[in-house]
């Protein structure tokens, strides 16, 4: 029996995949994107496992679906979908829908150049540039980041003890910096970014509760942000971000490049307005920014900005049949 058939756009943000699926959006319940992920997670979650995972999908896909705004002056609000699950923000998620969703005519914004998000995590503003229909760049005004623990130190088999700092910035990030038994992500290859990863954030998640004190449905330490030296001389740091069971984001991570940006300007790093341009494993670059400086009940936090770019690559239609024994795909790990 046919379950449905979903419109996709397809393309990239600085490297990193993203599908805007243009249909086949369930009826959600909720009043805000956050309990409407809730009820997404509940009810509808076969839909992200068919079109993230294999055989639709791959071990990198993100993207999400576009809905009518939840707030009065919103333009829209956006539901991400991944291969990790069903994020409360993503920026790269967001860079590569907002210019998808543009260029094709299935977003207007009330005020052009500017639109006003709603997000799991909350209001998300984007600024854009359009030139003959190509959306050159996007800029999100992403929601509060900070600083969420400190100097943690787990043990992880074969690489020994680790000191690890944990931001959020979206999602929580464990960020693991160069030290004694890591000397940066230019020194290990993807494979053992895939390999230790998952047993940093296991070992973290025995450890510690991380949980939003605004939102407690956003909890747990999802991403695991690996530092080093930049390939690029214009770059002023560099990250390879682990995600979901296999992934390590192309792109430099928006969500990512806030925490971090976060967790700088805790240690008197960074300085409300510098510019912060973070590398991707591919040397691929975000332009980062501490707009202002904020709190997150009674912590200090920053209202972080992130500048990247997105590319269309083309369209697809999916077809999902439970006559299918991998019609809610499958990975293999």
């Amino acid at each position: 029996m046919r379950k449905g058939t979903f419109f996709c756009i397809d393309g990239h943000t600085c490297g990193n995949p993203v599908r805007l699926i243009t249909s086949g959006h369930p009826v959600l319940q909720g009043n805000t994107m956050s309990e409407k992920r809730q009820d997404f997670l509940a009810n509808h979650d076969w839909i992200r496992q068919a079109l993230m995972f294999e055989p639709r999908g791959h071990d990198m896909m993100s993207g999400g679906f576009l809905y009518p705004p939840t707030s009065e002056d919103g333009d829209a609000a956006i539901l991400f979908v991944e291969t990790s699950g069903c994020l409360p923000m993503c920026g790269h998620g967001t860079m590569g829908i907002v210019t998808f969703a543009l260029e094709h005519g299935l977003l207007h914004a009330k005020t052009p150049g500017t639109l006003k998000l709603d997000t799991p995590a909350g209001r998300v503003q984007v600024n854009y540039e359009m030139t003959d229909g190509k959306v050159q760049w996007v800029k999100i005004y992403n929601v509060p980041a900070y600083l969420a623990h400190q100097s943690i130190y787990i043990n992880i088999t074969e690489l020994g003890e680790l000191k690890v700092d944990i931001a959020f910035g979206g999602n929580f990030y464990i960020i693991v910096e160069p030290q004694g038994n890591f000397k940066g992500i230019e020194h290990l290859s993807a494979g053992q970014i895939l390999k230790y990863s998952p047993l940093v954030r296991d070992a973290i998640n025995a450890k510690i509760q991380c949980i939003h004190p605004l939102d407690s449905t956003v909890q747990g330490a999802s991403h695991v942000l690996w530092t080093g030296i930049p390939k690029n001389s214009g770059s002023d740091a560099a990250n390879a971000v682990f995600y979901g069971d296999k992934a390590i984001d192309r792109s430099p991570c928006g969500t990512g490049t806030s925490a971090r940006m976060a967790q700088l300007f805790s240690k008197g790093l960074l300085q409300q307005g510098d510019a912060f341009i973070h590398e991707s494993y591919i040397g691929s670059q975000f332009i980062g920014c501490i707009e202002q400086v904020s709190e997150v009940a009674g912590q200090t936090a920053i209202l972080p900005s992130i500048r990247g770019w997105s590319r269309v690559t083309g369209t697809s239609t999916i077809t999902v049949d439970d006559d299918d024994p991998y019609a809610y795909g499958f990975q293999v790990i």
